[in-house]
């Protein structure tokens, strides 16, 4: 029985190149590379971001080249043990077909057959290999060669004399067999050997592979520290030690520049930033005196415009307001003379109004000049400021002028919203150049004293538009109160003169009496008109006003007056308020002249909405009457007039024996806050 005890022996000698892949290492682990230190000391390229990546880069291709080996190893020995386990299979199956065989064949046939089909399966899937679990015999052409040997000796011997045996069974056949089985046995344990010595070598290549992987990573990590110290922690040492000495305002600091990537650029942005700021340093008093001068002159330009403005809005007569601006405007440029001259455009002449240093022959000849004339009339003409040098005119001794010791003199024109109101000169002894700040100050200037005059022009439109109203307003009011009563009167005199004539005396008691009343009633309207046209508000207190107008009326007449005011809006100008108070004057007149009333109410509700009610008690009279005479009516065409001035809505509603209701109604769209 010493094939069985052989098969064992080899059985247990299968056992140790099972464990041979549980041993490899982690696939984390790379395959022995070149060191990255030529990388290192290579020329630093132009991109600090492509030197970062491309040692990433290669790194990681090694890195994945060395993992990539050491799974093939681990991978191949995995194949190898399998290929060892199936190969010693061999010996078992080998000595259990030799067991069944020398026992019984013929009582054995059936389990012989399905041995010796289970080492044809054996040798078919060593042959074939299998990738996936995996499985297959190294690839060394000792090993491939004597599995051939193996293979040949099976099917040409062994497998012949198993399937004789079982088909003439004998004793001299059976120990035959037990001999070829104990050579087939021999050639398989050989084969086993070569598998395991490979093994062990593949298995010596992956310990050195692990053990290399271990020196790169050391190796590359040690290589990418000092990458990163010499690519970006030195430079920004570098470059954080020169901002630390620029803060101490060692100006004369510079950063060694050795690269050309992004920190080599920033060390050449820092270098040129110490030259400018040593350059500006060195020149900071200079700057600071020019910025000094710079800014003293604006202030000055400044206090001008101010002092000029200022003046110019006074109210004031034009000869003043031009000699005050002539005079601030010399001081300041240090002219020896100057003038102001207004346009006349509908005769085409230039009025000489105030002036100052001039010769009295300059101002006789100038005193009006006409659009054309003179260098002064050629710049009305072209509208454009002209500074004039006398001394390169070829024609400037025939100047008066320049007659009078001036060499310089300047032409700047009056504006105001476009429209050309003047001009103004200053006359300089000694040469004179406006720079392109001072002549933006002085056209500056000509719009402030143009808009001066023509608020003077307004204002002036303004109070004759003024006394032109009033006047309108007094006529009217003549016409509706007095010219009635002086017709009436002329009528009674007339009607007396022919009584008279005829000695119809009785008719002449009748008239005088109505002569008396009229001129009574005459004498009343001429008063009262008086009293309303002197009516002013105190302090803008309209319902004190109110108040005043409404006590006097029933002092007067002796009818019960009362104000109901209800105000909280926002107040009116004083114009609106001159104009309510008028009327509610003129509609107390109405109601002393024609009510025969005992009683008035005058209700004020001032809130968003403005609305100013006037009720009596009187006779009342027809609304159609009062349609029907319209603007004709003595007293509600002035108020109606008065509401449309100040844009409000103005209705009378009356019914005869019942009273009249006089309303003002003005929205809050329409009224205007003071």
């Amino acid at each position: 029985m010493t094939g069985p005890a052989t098969w064992k022996e080899h059985r247990r000698g299968e056992r140790p190149a099972a464990p041979a892949p549980a041993s490899a290492p982690s696939a984390s682990a790379p395959e022995p590379a070149p060191a990255p230190a030529p990388s290192a000391s290579a020329p630093v390229p132009r991109k600090l971001s492509t030197t970062i990546v491309g040692a990433m880069a290669g790194f990681l291709a090694l890195a994945l080249m060395a993992i990539a080996a050491t799974l093939f190893l681990s991978w191949q020995l995995e194949g190898s043990a399998a290929a060892i386990n199936d190969t010693g299979s061999l010996r078992m199956q080998s000595y259990r077909l030799a067991i069944l065989l020398s026992a019984d064949p013929e009582a054995n046939a059936a389990q012989a057959g399905a041995q010796i089909q289970e080492i044809d399966t054996t040798l078919a899937q060593l042959e074939r290999g299998d990738p996936q679990r995996p499985l297959f015999l190294p690839p060394r052409s000792d090993i491939q060669r004597r599995f051939k040997e193996i293979g040949q000796a099976w099917t040409q011997q062994v497998r012949p004399a198993a399937r004789a045996l079982l088909l003439h069974a004998s004793a001299p056949g059976q120990a035959a067999f037990q001999r070829l089985t104990v050579g087939f046995v021999g050639r398989v344990d050989a084969l086993v050997r070569q598998i395991e010595n490979d093994s062990e070598l593949r298995t010596f290549w992956l310990r050195g592979s692990q053990l290399a992987l271990l020196t790169m990573a050391l190796f590359g990590t040690v290589s990418l520290i000092y990458l990163m110290f010499m690519l970006i922690i030195d430079p920004v040492n570098r470059l954080q030690d020169g901002m630390r000495r620029m803060k101490d305002e060692d100006f004369d600091t510079r950063v060694e520049v050795d690269s050309n990537n992004e920190f080599g650029q920033l060390a050449q942005g820092f270098n040129s930033m110490a030259d400018r700021l040593q350059a500006l340093y060195g020149s900071l008093e200079e700057k600071v005196r020019q910025k000094t001068s710079t800014l003293e002159g604006q202030n000055r330009e400044l206090a001008l415009l101010y002092d000029s403005a200022a003046f110019l809005q006074v109210p004031q007569p034009l000869e003043a307001l031009c000699d005050g601006f002539l005079a601030r405007i010399s001081a300041y440029f240090g002219a020896d003379g100057g003038s102001v001259r207004v346009l006349e455009a509908t005769r085409g002449n230039v009025h000489l109004v105030v002036h100052q240093g001039l010769s009295e022959e300059l101002i006789e000849a100038e005193r009006c000049l006409k659009v054309g004339d003179c260098l002064c009339g050629e710049a009305v003409q072209t509208k454009i400021a002209i500074v004039h040098d006398l001394r390169k005119l070829d024609q400037a001794h025939e100047k008066q002028c320049h007659r009078d010791g001036f060499q310089t003199v300047s032409v700047f024109h009056i504006v105001a919203h476009d429209q050309h109101l003047g001009f103004f000169n200053l006359h300089f002894r000694s040469a004179k150049a406006f720079t392109k700040p001072e002549h933006a100050l002085l056209e500056t200037l000509g719009q402030l004293l143009g808009i001066a005059i023509e608020n003077l022009r307004l204002a002036a439109r303004e109070r004759e538009m003024a006394i032109s109203e009033e006047r309108n307003l007094v006529a009217q009011g003549l016409h509706d109160s007095i010219a009635q009563g002086l017709n009436f009167l002329n009528l009674q005199v007339q009607m007396l003169d022919s009584s008279v004539r005829g000695q119809r005396f009785d008719e002449v008691a009748d008239i005088v009496p109505a002569l008396r009343i009229g001129v009574q009633e005459s004498y009343e309207d001429v008063r009262e008109l008086l009293l309303n046209f002197r009516s002013r508000l105190a302090e803008d207190d309209l319902i004190g006003a109110l108040r005043a107008t409404i006590d006097k009326f029933s002092r007067q007449t002796g009818i019960a007056a009362e104000l109901v005011a209800d105000v909280d809006g926002a107040p009116f100008p004083r114009e609106q308020q001159l104009q309510l108070l008028f009327i509610v004057q003129e509609a107390l007149s109405n109601i002393r002249k024609h009510a025969m009333a005992s009683r008035v109410d005058i209700g004020l509700e001032d809130r968003a909405d403005f609305r100013l009610t006037i009720r009596d008690n009187g006779v009342g009279f027809d609304a159609a009457t009062l349609a029907a005479k319209g603007d004709s009516h003595v007293g509600v065409h002035i108020m109606r007039e008065r509401a449309q001035r100040i844009d409000a809505a103005f209705a009378i509603a009356s019914v005869p024996g019942a009273g009249t209701t006089v309303s003002l109604t003005l929205p809050l769209a329409q009224r205007r806050a003071a």
